[in-house]
This record gives C-alpha cells, sequence and structure tokens, in this order.
C-alpha cells in the first residue's frame, strides 16, 4: 500500500523532532553541557568575602567568596588572583545559592607566566617583527624574523640569513593563550543559573607565622611583663584585603610532595613589638590551638604584619644558675677534668593563671631585656621556646655566667671489676659578685649508682640524674665534695 509511506515517514519525522533528532539523520541529540564553552573570567573585584587560616609550618587555607556572571550552559571560567603557590589538588569550587547549579567538568591551573623568554619560547618556529633604529634616517626599519631558538640565547632568521644577538626591539603579534599574566584557575563548568555565588577553597604555600615574645625583667630578676605579638607573612604571590584571619598552632602532620614550583623564601624576623592590647582570641582545635583576630585585616603579598597576641605584666620570674657535668665522667680516670667552666643562666616562668598567664603559647623566639641603672632598657639574651600549654613551665637560656665559674676535678677513682667504678670529686663554686648566689650543681649519671659521702645533701632528680643546690657567697666560693660508686652493666 504505497499511498500510506508518506504519512508514516511524515509520522516518524516528528517523533524524531520531538526526540530532538533531525529528520533523516542517524546523528545523536547532544548533551546539555556539549557545544563550544562562553568564556567568563572573575578577579578579587567579585570577592564578598575571604578567610585565611594560616598554619606556622608555611602553608594556609584559603577560603573566599566571590559573585560571578556565568550565564547558563556550558562556562570556560578563569578565575583569577589566586596564590602562585596553590596546590591544585586541594582546590574545590561549589555554589551557594543551589546545590545543583554548578557541576565542574574539568579543573586546570595555568601557571605558565607571561615574561620576554617565555613569549620567545612560544614562538619558536614562526615569524615576529624585529625593529632596529637607524641612525641615518632616525626612525626604525622593520625586518621579519623567524624564531630558531631560545634556549642559551636567540638565534633568528632573517632574510634567509640566520643571526643572533640581533640588536633591536621584537613585537608578537598576540599572546598566545597558553600564557597568562598571572597563576589562574580555569574550570569548564555547566552552570544552572546566570549569577551565582561561589565558594571556593585551596590550600596555598607560603604563607607563614610565627610567635615573638618581648620580656622586661626588674631589678632583682624575680618578676617581669611579657608582651607576644605574631609575625604574619605572606609570599604567596597574591594580596587578600580585609580577610577574617585565623592561626593554627600546633605539630600538623602533612604529607611530603615534590612542589618544583615553590620558592621557599627566608623570613626575616622583627626586633620590635607593635603597641596595642591583646586583639586574638584561643581555643582548643582538635589537639591544636586556634587564635583568631577580632577584626578583619588587609594581608599585602611580600608584606609582614604584626599583630599583638598577649600581654601580661607583673608576672613571677625564677632565675636559676646550672652547672652542668657528664654521664662518661665516671667511667674513666681523668684528674683535671674541667677548669674554669662557666655556668648557665636560666629564667623559669610558670604559664598559669595564677601567675597571670595561663594561655597556651605557640612556639617562638623569646627577647630579654631589662633596665640598666640610668633606666635605658638593655638586651641581655634570647631563646626559642617550643608550643607550651598552660600550667606548663617555660625555661629560657639566658647566656652563660660572667662572675660565676667552677672547677670539677676526679680527686680518685677505683675499678670495680669489668664495668663498676668508685670515685671522689671536688666541685668548686667561685662567685665574683657583690651579691650571693645560689647554683644548681646537675650531675647525669648512668647506670647503677649510688652516693657514698658528700658534703651536701644531693637531691635525687630521675634514676640518671641527682643534684646539689649550693649557696655561694658574694666573692666567695664553695667546694662540693662527693664519693659515688657506679655500675653501668
Amino acid at each position: 500500500m504505497p499511498e500510506h509511506k508518506p504519512r508514516l515517514i511524515s509520522a516518524l519525522c516528528a517523533a524524531s523532532l520531538l526526540a530532538a533528532i533531525g529528520c533523516g539523520s542517524n546523528k545523536p541529540a547532544k548533551p546539555p553541557d556539549a557545544g563550544p564553552a562562553t568564556e567568563r573570567d572573575s578577579s578579587a573585584k567579585q570577592r564578598e568575602k575571604v578567610a585565611i587560616t594560616v598554619y606556622n609550618q608555611n602553608f594556609g587555607l584559603v577560603r573566599e567568596i566571590r559573585k560571578v556572571e556565568l550565564g547558563k550552559g556550558r562556562v570556560a571560567l578563569e578565575y583569577q588572583d589566586v596564590s602562585a603557590h596553590i596546590q591544585p589538588e586541594t582546590v574545590h569550587i561549589r555554589s551557594l545559592d543551589r546545590g545543583d547549579a554548578l557541576s565542574v567538568l574539568e579543573q586546570n591551573y595555568r601557571y605558565d607566566l607571561l615574561s620576554p623568554q617565555k613569549l620567545l619560547e612560544k614562538y619558536v618556529g614562526k615569524t615576529i617583527k624585529v625593529y632596529r633604529y637607524n641612525e641615518k634616517t632616525g626612525t626604525e626599519d622593520a625586518f621579519d624574523a623567524e624564531v630558531l631558538a631560545v634556549e642559551k640565547g636567540t638565534v633568528l632568521k632573517i632574510n634567509g640569513e640566520v643571526t643572533y644577538n640581533f640588536p633591536g626591539r621584537f613585537a608578537f603579534p598576540e599572546v598566545p593563550k597558553n600564557l597568562m599574566a598571572k597563576p589562574t584557575l580555569v574550570w569548564l563548568l555547566t552552570s544552572g543559573m546566570p549569577q551565582q555565588r561561589v565558594e571556593v577553597s585551596y590550600i596555598s604555600q607560603n604563607l607563614n607565622w610565627n610567635a615573638d615574645y618581648v620580656l622586661t625583667v626588674n631589678d632583682k630578676d624575680d618578676a617581669g611583663d611579657l608582651t607576644g605579638w605574631v609575625t604574619l607573612t605572606n609570599n604567596s604571590g597574591t594580596s587578600y584585603e580585609s580577610a577574617e584571619l585565623k592561626l593554627v598552632a600546633g605539630d600538623v602532620q602533612r604529607v611530603r610532595q615534590e612542589m618544583n614550583r615553590d620558592r621557599y623564601d627566608d623570613l626575616d624576623e622583627a626586633e620590635s613589638a607593635p603597641g596595642g592590647d591583646k586583639q586574638f582570641s584561643e581555643e582548643g582545635f582538635f589537639e591544636y590551638h586556634l587564635y583568631t583576630l577580632g577584626r578583619a585585616t588587609d594581608l599585602l603579598d611580600k608584606e609582614q604584619k604584626q599583630v599583638t597576641l598577649l600581654s601580661a605584666n607583673g608576672i613571677g620570674i625564677q632565675k636559676k644558675m646550672i652547672y652542668f657535668g657528664q654521664q662518661h665522667y665516671y667511667r674513666g680516670s681523668y684528674g683535671q677534668v674541667m677548669k674554669n667552666q662557666k655556668v648557665g643562666v636560666y629564667l623559669d616562668i610558670e604559664n598559669s593563671e595564677k601567675n597571670k598567664m595561663g594561655m597556651p603559647l605557640p612556639q617562638g623566639i623569646v627577647r630579654v631585656y631589662k633596665a640598666d641603672k640610668a633606666g635605658a632598657k638593655q638586651f641581655i639574651g634570647e631563646d626559642r621556646i617550643d608550643h607550651t600549654p598552660r600550667d606548663e613551665e617555660i625555661r629560657i637560656k639566658m647566656g652563660e655566667a660572667f662572675d660565676v665559674v667552677g672547677d670539677r676535678k676526679q680527686t680518685e677513682w677505683r675499678t670495680l671489676g669489668h664495668c663498676a667504678s668508685e670515685s671522689s670529686w671536688e666541685i668548686e663554686l667561685r662567685n665574683h659578685k657583690d651579691e650571693a648566689v645560689r647554683v644548681e650543681v646537675m650531675e647525669p649519671i648512668a647506670g647503677d649508682w649510688e652516693i657514698l659521702t658528700e658534703s651536701h645533701r644531693h637531691i635525687k632528680e630521675d634514676s640518671k640524674t641527682f643534684k646539689f643546690d649550693v649557696s655561694v657567697p658574694a666573692r666567695g666560693k664553695t667546694q662540693v665534695t662527693y664519693r659515688v660508686r657506679v655500675r653501668w652493666c
């Protein structure tokens, strides 16, 4: 029945049109994310909010919200003003307006940055213009030049001749698309809304902070004022204005990776503390401590920023002088072991509320000052402290005493078999100051040991240490003697 064929074909065509398939064609329908992508870009001008969490291990977490014009369908979005030291595998983007309004098809991090050398490299095998000034005519002569090589100098082919070090100005027809003025994230997206608020987060290297402290002690060395602040350094390659700032103190586990693009710059340490009250609030966070700045701040690229962390006045300090021995002294015959040995000077501070402190202290350098007789503060030493929880003690080594020295000698030695001995010791401490001092004689010792005789009562610190707490008169001396039996195997 041939008269029915046209109707059947028309019906098939209608069905095919309804199914978005061209009549008489075997091509399948295009998926909604197929076809050319609309190009869009976003810069820091579209930022609504940015929050930075900086870890004192030279990295930070960046989270920012931008309002971007995307359109609907496939979109190629160039996301500019990101860190030059970004870890691309940590990047995450999501829509804040509707969860299903944005899907990521591809993500690229373009860091091949525009420079004269890079521009020449991209034009190897292509023709550019070279302009050379003609002194006779006072104008520039133009030459067509093929770029042959640029690795160890620019080699050109001009008028059929190969030349190098050709004097002149290079001109290029355009900038290649794969060269960027600054590092850029590029996404191929499917957008379901013409305008969206998106949140982008990533980890960046070269964001760092460290704590610094200034301790000013009184004339008796038994009290002082402590000021702490953070020094924040941004070498990430971009600026973050009006950022919410958080700092994490602690030893966060990270997997080491090869990062050939990262440049680790040396950080200069600040020498003076800014004024102002405590501006950070502190809270326990997992097994670390989190410090939050109570206001927004600008983190400009290639900038060091200092913000007050804490201030404590009238804290108690205990000054100690310690004279150290060595474990191996008890395993051999020596005679005079040490003459005019320096005595170490330390300041001990209890980080507790009763001592007007009690805030967990991030690791950093403590610099100590004291006023001289004229009232001018003088620098008297510095030491690095580790992360210190509240209710723990801080010990700051100040250096070596000038006027307090000691001699140590072995006055008798006797072996007791293969790995045991008895030895007698004399320690003489001399004080050349105009006031009496107390010195802790700290004696590390290994194995089984027993004090047989002693001039001063010893204090057992632990299984491998004992000490003597000795008073040395002004411009005088004190001798400590003892005999000890030791077995080390």
